[in-house]
């Protein structure tokens, strides 16, 4: 059975640092683009950061470029975001999700497999 599995998320104080993992089981993820999406309560879902698999070329939304850094470990099957100076508005539930194309990894549509879902709360 293939799946993903988000861990790290937490309750954090504002300026603070969190970092999210991401682990395939069932699935190598150093074949797969990996991204990190959220959903905020009463918000849609949105891109947070992509990773290509080929070259391991990022991209990050505007709202998180400079705080949040997302890395992949193939040796342990495992995309990570770090985010550092965390604001209330990064409070979400984040989901990783891992793709087979090296394009579009904005869009969540061109996503294969999503994990659950972590959340992340932010304090001011």
């Amino acid at each position: 059975q293939v799946s993903l599995v988000e861990s790290g998320g937490g309750l954090v104080q504002a300026g603070r640092s969190l970092r999210l993992s991401c682990v395939g089981a069932g699935l190598t993820l150093s074949g797969y683009s990996m991204g990190w999406f959220r959903r905020a309560p009463g918000k849609e879902r949105e891109f947070v950061a992509a990773i290509r698999w080929s070259d391991s070329f990022t991209h990050y939304a505007e709202s998180v470029k400079g705080r949040f850094t997302i890395s992949r470990d193939n040796a342990k099957n495992t995309a990570y975001l770090q985010m550092y100076s965390v604001e209330p508005g990064d409070t979400a539930v984040y989901y990783c999700a891992a793709a087979q194309v090296n394009a579009g990894l904005g869009s969540p549509v061109v996503y294969d497999y999503w994990g659950q879902g972590t959340q992340v709360t932010v304090s001011s």
